[in-house]
């Protein structure tokens, strides 16, 4: 049965397709949404399409940004011969919240996932190892601590050794099983200070 009318069910079945949206989630922000001025909602929506139109990935890490080149990247100050290895663009967010870490990155897009198809070229390793090539002295690897995280790291640490480079994963102090981009500033940066080499 629509309740409230095609247009209004429409926006509701739109936004329960969100990750993280249940379907009373996505009913409040409908009717808040529904609720807002005019203006506020055309600039909205103009925000979202510019957005997808705009934002792609550095050419260098691979996180998300509306550059040529991601702010971390471009910086000169990081240290450039240091590349910590993350999943996704979430979990560079939250280590950049630290404040600690100077260090760049490069940003995989996913795990190593056999049971889900998905194996090492179908993620962004081949462009870490043309990275590689270039001056680096330190690899640390901050997949999460899941199955498919740990077996990344492995897969990688045997990869990035071969090429002579020291390889470290960050400490315990990650629930297993957690998404980095979950867990605390305070549980990261004991993490990322008491990574060990592989």
């Amino acid at each position: 049965m629509d309740y409230y009318g095609s247009q209004i069910s429409k926006l509701i079945q739109e936004l329960s397709s969100l990750p993280g949206v249940g379907n009373k989630s996505a009913q409040r922000l409908a009717f808040h949404i529904i609720g807002m001025p005019d203006d506020k909602v055309k600039q909205l929506a103009d925000t979202i399409v510019s957005a997808k139109a705009n934002v792609k990935y550095c050419k260098c890490c691979g996180t998300l940004t509306d550059k040529e080149l991601c702010d971390v990247c471009a910086d000169e100050t990081r240290n450039h011969k240091q590349i910590m290895v993350v999943e996704n663009s979430r979990d560079l967010a939250a280590y950049e919240k630290t404040g600690r870490y100077k260090g760049v990155y490069h940003v995989l897009h996913g795990v190593i996932a056999p049971m889900l198809g998905i194996g090492p070229g179908d993620i962004r390793i081949k462009e870490l190892l043309i990275r590689l090539q270039g001056d680096v002295d330190e690899v640390i690897i901050a997949t999460s601590s899941g199955v498919d995280g740990e077996a990344t790291a492995m897969y990688l640490s045997k990869v990035i050794k071969s090429a002579g480079i020291k390889v470290t994963k960050i400490a315990s102090g990650m629930p297993v099983g957690g998404d980095i981009e979950y867990t605390d500033e305070v549980t990261l940066l004991r993490a990322l200070e008491g990574r060990t080499e592989l």
